[in-house]
């Protein structure tokens, strides 16, 4: 393994949204993380996929709940469970401020109910030298394997593209980034405004498909002054998260073999 001398931490985001939960309550919870997915709380997959990777050395689960979310997890030293800051970008803000930080830091999310050692040993090997890399699926490879997948799709020259929920930051250098993503934190699934937080002739290129995706992570990168990469993930089942009724119904199938 040639993941560096210390490893890498995980981030595993495991906030709430204000106000009452339908999902959560119509699975017998006030929390999304603790839903059921497979026989136990769908926090308790990402971070078990995680501690399984000789890639990450340690994992930090960040709630607003850490007693709550932290009862649901493996016994491991590696693991801690942390009050989480009011957004996720606040909470990376606090990251980059910690001097007792440990980088590079891999960044996913508790709804990530599919992640598996392979996505993530996958994702870190590719990632490995970037300032910040973004997890990316392809939208031909995951319709030829789920036909009827809804996902939200950025468009590019050469194809469509979801993100895979997984994030490397590789210093506290990456802070520019991190205000970057505050400033489009609430219309994160809304492509076009992303895109245009980066520039006119950024969004013209992408609305003409001008730019390929990894042309697209250098242009972010240069004005960012950062190593910025696409990582296209090798299995299109890392697009797949739990945000919602129809996505809980098609993890369930997939894990139960039906899908």
């Amino acid at each position: 393994m040639t993941n560096g001398t210390t490893g890498w931490t995980a981030l595993v985001l495991a906030g709430a949204r204000p106000g009452v939960d339908d999902f959560a309550h119509s699975h017998g919870t006030d929390l999304k993380v603790l839903i059921p997915v497979g026989g136990e709380a769908m926090v308790r997959r990402p971070v078990a996929a995680l501690l399984a990777s000789p890639w990450i050395a340690a994992v930090r689960v960040v709630s607003q709940y850490p007693e709550r979310v932290g009862a649901v997890l493996p016994a491991d030293p590696r693991l801690t469970v942390e009050h989480s800051r009011t957004t996720i970008a606040a909470t990376l803000q606090a990251l980059c401020n910690d001097p007792a930080a440990q980088w590079p830091v891999l960044v996913t999310t508790a709804d990530h109910a599919l992640l598996d050692q392979g996505m993530i040993d996958d994702f870190c090997a590719r990632a490995r030298g970037a300032d910040v890399a973004i997890g990316f699926v392809e939208r031909k490879s995951l319709l030829d394997r789920l036909p009827t997948s809804r996902r939200t799709w950025i468009r590019f020259r050469g194809g469509a593209y979801s993100g895979a929920n997984l994030f490397l930051l590789s210093s506290p250098k990456v802070a520019p980034a991190i205000a970057l993503w505050r400033g489009v934190e609430e219309d994160r699934k809304k492509s076009w405004r992303v895109l245009s937080a980066m520039g006119p002739l950024f969004l013209l290129g992408a609305a003409f498909r001008l730019l390929s995706i990894d042309q697209a992570a250098r242009r972010i990168g240069r004005r960012l002054g950062l190593n910025v990469r696409a990582v296209v993930m090798t299995n299109p089942l890392a697009a797949v998260d739990v945000d919602k009724p129809d996505d809980h119904a098609l993890v369930e199938a997939l894990l139960a073999g039906r899908a």
